[in-house]
């Protein structure tokens, strides 16, 4: 069992190795795509599809398991020692599937970053200014009820003052 994880493990390195190298230049499936297609049918010169990149999920499975099973065809000939089983083979398979997807978000996600950083840097300061500021506030001035207590009490009370009655009796209307 330890040894399908470790696999499992390296083969998830290894599809993220294997996307991120597609990402960057697509040479040999151009040569494939040459050997195998017509002039009308060939990809154009600016089309980043490659194996693993931009390709959907049952090409990617194909030429995964094709890879894997070149792999452990060699693998069987040159070493005599049995370690190609089929748990190995599977979890090789699946990892590196795996694998080309989170590269795929990697490299997504660095693009939109990369897209976004001016705007993230400026809404970054913005809220380290905010920071400062509220931090300013919280250190520099007294809370809110106190200072509308202090209002309070420095404003002087005002008199009574006389009801209508009272206005309309000193006027001698009443």
């Amino acid at each position: 069992m330890t040894l399908e994880i470790i696999v499992f493990i390296g083969s998830i390195l290894f599809g993220i190795l294997l996307y991120w190298r597609e990402s960057t230049g697509n040479g040999m499936y151009r040569f494939f795509n040459k050997m195998m297609y017509s002039k009308k049918l060939q990809m154009s010169p600016n089309d980043p599809t490659g194996f693993l990149y931009q390709q959907k999920f049952i090409l990617r499975l194909v030429f995964i398991a094709m890879i894997f099973l070149v792999a452990i065809l060699i693998a069987r000939f040159l070493i005599p020692i049995d370690i190609a089983t089929i748990s190995v083979f599977a979890s090789s398979i699946v990892g590196t599937l795996l694998g080309t997807y989170i590269g795929g978000f990697v490299l997504k996600s660095e693009k939109v970053i990369d897209a976004h950083s001016e705007n993230l840097e400026e809404k970054f300061d913005h809220a380290i200014e905010q920071s400062k500021d509220f931090v300013k506030d919280i250190t520099s001035r007294e809370p809110k009820v106190v200072e509308e207590a202090k209002k309070e009490i420095e404003e002087e009370p005002q008199p009574p003052k006389k009801s209508a009655r009272e206005r309309l009796k000193d006027k001698g209307l009443m």
